[in-house]
């Protein structure tokens, strides 16, 4: 599966691309810092929707969480375990990346 070229991502931005997760396509979070990219499922555990206000567009919190755009859950960078909100001590489904070449890509790819 083709990857996203890191250098499209801000550091300390995010992005939105689509992978296969389990056998399922799935719109996916990319979020870099620095060289590192951390990906998730794009689905917010408190009710199943998508965190993202606008396609591709998240909202980072002034502590740096990703905040769902629906209910206002937030989440930790490192790990995506939510620390406020509706779904406080749940997590977003991890997507593992690596980045080669200048690109994002699954990690079984």
């Amino acid at each position: 599966m083709a990857g996203i070229r890191l250098d499209v991502i801000e550091p300390g931005g995010f992005a939105e691309t689509e992978m296969v997760v389990d056998g399922v396509a799935e719109s996916v979070i990319l979020h870099r810092d620095g060289d590192v990219v951390r990906a998730w499922v794009n689905v917010c555990p408190h009710a199943g929707r998508r965190l993202d206000w606008a396609p591709g567009q998240f909202l980072k919190s002034r502590e740096g969480l990703l905040v769902c755009a629906v209910h206002g859950a937030s989440f930790e960078l490192i790990d995506g375990e939510c620390v406020a909100g509706p779904c406080r001590g749940q997590s977003l489904q991890r997507v593992e990346v690596v980045v080669r070449d200048g690109q994002v890509r699954q990690a079984d790819d």
